[in-house]
């Protein structure tokens, strides 16, 4: 267990260190959420459309359409120089290598949900409710399901001369669940009902989380090996 906690840990330190000297992918969906943020900010009128009431969703599809932009070049930039063909030919687990990456994609897109939700409290004066950590939990159930997803799809999409403009097409099917019962409980959350209200849709976020890492950390063999 040891080793194989050592493998994965390689695995996140590779990747967030890749990241951090390039910020290539940071860099994509920072500057995408600043932008949808001014976008929205000039083209909704408070007047005649509550912000408050709207958030829910746009935080939500800014976070999948922002992430998508990232997650799914994880393996696009290994593929460019023939890294990613070295570490296939490495000893470490499949399933450890999935699960690394997903972690580290998890880190990437949180600190993207971070910067939506303070873009749009900025743009919007968003008033983020009596639960704040409840709101947090929920995003982060969301980000979870969605990583495990977009990561072992970005392994199959890049594989295939359609590349990064199949990944959508495949993914965002799968996502309806996760975006239907995470809207819901976020706009609770931003209205400031009571955490009853929203327990059953986190509950279900969670299970969608951990069925998709289940399903991922199962599949990734396959994918990466065919």
């Amino acid at each position: 267990m040891k080793g194989y906690l050592g493998q994965l840990g390689a695995v996140v330190r590779k990747d967030l260190t890749q990241e951090l000297r390039t910020r290539q992918r940071l860099a994509t969906m920072g500057a995408f959420t600043v932008l949808v943020g001014v976008l929205f900010n000039f083209s909704v009128d408070p007047a005649l459309v509550s912000m408050q009431d709207i958030a829910a969703g746009l935080i939500w599809l800014t976070l999948i359409f922002a992430g998508v932009m990232g997650v799914g070049r994880t393996f696009s930039l290994e593929a460019e120089d023939g890294a990613f063909q070295g570490v296939l030919l490495s000893p470490i687990p499949r399933d450890a290598l999935y699960l690394g990456k997903v972690a580290a994609n998890v880190v990437l897109v949180s600190v993207v949900v971070a910067l939506i939700v303070g873009v749009f409290g900025l743009f919007f004066q968003l008033d983020y409710g009596a639960h704040p950590l409840a709101l947090a939990l929920t995003l982060f159930c969301g980000v979870v399901g969605f990583v495990a997803l977009a990561t072992l799809f970005g392994a199959v999409t890049a594989g295939t001369t359609l590349g990064e403009s199949l990944l959508p097409v495949l993914l965002f099917p799968l996502l309806v669940p996760m975006v239907v019962y995470g809207v819901g409980a976020t706009n609770r959350l931003l209205m400031g009902r009571p955490l009853t209200e929203v327990e059953g849709n986190i509950r279900i976020l969670g299970a969608f989380a951990v069925a998709a890492v289940a399903v991922g950390a199962g599949l990734f063999r396959h994918v990466v090996e065919d």
